[in-house]
């Protein structure tokens, strides 16, 4: 049995053999690094992702705007705006993708991820890096060349401080002989997807990871990675990856690539999705940064006409 089986973000996103869809904040296209995030119509675009049976909602970790590297996400800081978004939804799975292990302290994380599955309802899929913004280390005082052994620390470290009471922990930033972690996750864990090889070799990720979430590959590059990450692990794990797509209006509109996506119609997305479903891909986050079409159109033609071939696996209308 899957010890996340019972866990209501997890089992609606993730099935062996089964693709489901999310999408990033921010639901809109933009140009440059700065989104509009209109609070209201974002909100207004998450519920109406909900019904239309979109698996989950994901936020980017972003701690400063870096002018030279493109892109700042949902602007808000994402423990903040998951609060707000799973008050304003009931079902639909909530995803960090992802937090910045190296940068934050390990028990602010493990707290902050406990309120926020417990809040809303164990629907928290919490997918963590390292962080490769180059000014992000020395803003924070941290040493990238230690980011590594930063990460797994912070893996360890939360693992236990959900699992345990009054756990003894010590490590390089933490030295806990006393004292307890609140709120525990009612299951005792929260889902944790190590986003691309985050310096670790792949043996560790598949041994410690209870997923893998990666970039969007040529569909044989991503086929092998699934193969080989998945043979080191005796019980399945999911695999996601995040898309950039530009919907057309035309349906059959062949793809043009975009930045990690392509421009073209949803039959043409469908047999790529399909595609991915059938080399291990359980999970698709959708970014519609580059689109050029009315955000509400394409939500309401990706739910209508894309989302029911692959639907989320609970909580259906």
């Amino acid at each position: 049995m899957n010890r996340f089986e019972k866990h209501k973000g997890y089992s609606r996103m993730f099935k062996e053999n089964h693709l489901t869809l999310g999408l990033f904040f921010p639901i809109e296209s933009y140009e440059g690094s700065i989104p509009e995030m209109d609070v209201e119509k974002q909100i207004k675009l998450a519920k109406r992702a909900e019904e239309l049976n979109f698996a989950a909602l994901f936020v980017r970790d972003v701690p400063l705007h870096d002018p030279y590297f493109g892109d700042v996400g949902q602007i808000y800081d994402p423990w903040v705006y998951l609060g707000y978004i799973a008050a304003h939804t009931e079902k639909i799975a909530l995803g960090t993708a992802s937090i910045i292990l190296t940068l934050r302290h390990p028990l602010h994380v493990a707290k902050a991820a406990a309120s926020i599955d417990r809040l809303s309802g164990e629907r928290l899929i919490l997918g963590v890096a390292t962080g490769d913004r180059p000014i992000e280390f020395p803003a924070f005082s941290v040493d990238s060349e230690q980011r590594s052994a930063l990460f797994q620390e912070a893996v360890l470290v939360m693992k236990k401080a959900w699992k345990e009471n009054f756990p003894v922990i010590q490590t390089p930033r933490v030295h806990m002989s006393s004292g307890d972690l609140l709120p525990k996750p009612r299951l005792s864990d929260i889902p944790v997807l190590v986003t691309g090889h985050s310096s670790q070799s792949i043996e560790w990720i598949a041994e410690n990871g209870d997923g893998w979430m990666y970039y969007p590959r040529n569909l044989r590059f991503q086929a092998e990675l699934i193969k080989n990450w998945r043979s080191h692990t005796d019980q399945f794990k999911p695999f996601t990856q995040s898309l950039y797509v530009d919907l057309t209006e035309d349906p059959n509109h062949p793809p043009i690539p975009i930045h990690l996506g392509f421009r073209a119609g949803r039959n043409i997305l469908i047999e790529f999705l399909e595609s991915l479903k059938s080399i291990g891909v359980n999970h698709v986050i959708i970014n519609l940064k580059y689109g050029h079409r009315p955000v509400e159109e394409v939500i309401e033609e990706l739910g209508e006409e894309v989302v029911p071939h692959f639907p989320a696996l609970t909580g259906k209308k």
